[in-house]
């Protein structure tokens, strides 16, 4: 089971974006089709909805209906796990930001990392590394542009 990061399915819902043709890729070879292959958490898909529907990003933005009809797919595919963040991932939470000394910019990195975790969610795939890296504790698949 991968970790989808909002990064990943950012790149795999744009195809404008340059890591499109990598997410494709390890989306069709490792996710599709295999029940409970992806884990989401809902914070992912907020994010997800937010980052698509801002023009200041991209050229063509997604309206918001229809990067919420995106997410709903999401969640409901039966490649989909969904994770919830519950009391021990806000507790890992709390000690990674301390523990690593994380500020303001690592909060929701964090808190997805702590409840992949806590889920047993040990593969990762996202374009942003470096942000999982800290933890010492994942398997990293990184997404590079094309």
């Amino acid at each position: 089971m991968i970790g989808l990061d909002t990064s990943f399915l950012v790149a795999l819902a744009l195809r404008e974006h340059p890591a499109h043709g990598a997410c494709w890729s390890l989306f069709q070879d490792e996710i599709l089709g295999q029940s409970g292959s992806m884990a989401l958490t809902a914070q992912v898909l907020a994010e997800f909805a937010h980052v698509v529907t801002d023009p200041r990003r991209f050229e063509r933005p997604l309206a918001m209906p229809g990067a919420l009809e995106i997410c709903t797919q999401w969640w409901g595919a039966r490649e989909c796990r969904p994770v919830e963040t519950g009391f021990d991932a806000g507790a890992l939470f709390l000690t990674w930001m301390d523990t690593f000394r994380l500020g303001r910019k690592r909060l929701l990195d964090t808190l997805l990392a702590a409840s992949y975790y806590c889920a047993g969610v040990k593969r990762i795939a996202t374009t942003d590394w470096r942000d999982f890296s800290v933890y010492g504790v994942f398997d990293i698949i990184p997404i590079k542009p094309a």
